[in-house]
């Protein structure tokens, strides 16, 4: 998928099998997700047998990743509070990427605790405390750089936490979320299946979570300004 910028308000996007779309970006959610120009995706490999079924599917996939974007983006840069703001993009992205799990752990101290998701049973949130270095997400916080599992309880690094039953999921996928100086949180994507994620679907989640990211310092600076006020 490729895109192409028309005017300060519109995108063209074309796919390699004709398919072409625009789409209207607002200037608030330009603002909030310096990826809007980027939205393209690593090609997958595609057999020549049933090449133009994969491709469609492919096309299909990548469309509805940028209309997920764009609706997180729009959460973003809303009045809405973190909380809502996070367990709504937890809920996109499960769907947009079929996985049983979607989680978001935000830093606290030396740990991080469940702030959002979509799969676990919600009355973990806030309870769900990983000392950073523990587990994949402990490490994953402490060392800002993810880690894409396919049998995730056969890595060494794994550490379950038996009241998340974790027993039955296979894949994982562990991205940080922060910038170059300071890592704020952690998403965390878990599947029954055993699987690989795609660099597309990685990709994707980085996007997600610099927009978390994004959500995150514009409530901490409007409750800074609010105190000086």
């Amino acid at each position: 998928m490729k895109s192409e910028r028309i005017d300060a308000y519109r995108v063209k996007l074309v796919c390699s099998c004709g398919f072409s779309d625009f789409r209207t970006v607002t200037e608030k959610v330009k603002t909030v997700n310096p990826f809007h120009q980027k939205a393209s995706f690593t090609p997958l490999l595609e057999s020549e047998r049933g090449k133009m079924v994969l491709t469609m599917q492919k096309a299909d996939r990548e469309h509805l990743e940028i209309i997920s974007l764009e609706e997180i983006s729009m959460l973003v840069s809303a009045d809405f509070e973190l909380p809502d703001v996070l367990q709504s993009v937890t809920r996109k992205v499960a769907e947009q990427l079929k996985v049983s799990v979607c989680s978001v752990y935000l830093r606290d101290g030396d740990e991080v605790v469940l702030a959002a998701t979509s799969g676990f049973d919600p009355s973990f949130i806030g309870k769900i405390r990983i000392r950073l270095g523990e587990g994949i997400t402990g490490i994953v916080a402490k060392d800002g750089q993810y880690i894409s599992l396919s049998h995730a309880s056969q890595d060494p690094r794994y550490k379950y936490f038996p009241e998340l039953h974790e027993e039955k999921y296979n894949s994982m996928l562990s991205f940080p979320i922060g910038d170059k100086k300071e890592v704020y949180g952690v998403i965390n994507l878990n599947s029954t299946s055993i699987r690989s994620f795609q660099e597309d679907e990685i990709y994707f989640v980085s996007i997600i979570a610099n927009l978390i990211l994004t959500a995150i310092k514009l409530r901490e600076r409007v409750a800074s300004e609010k105190k000086l006020s």
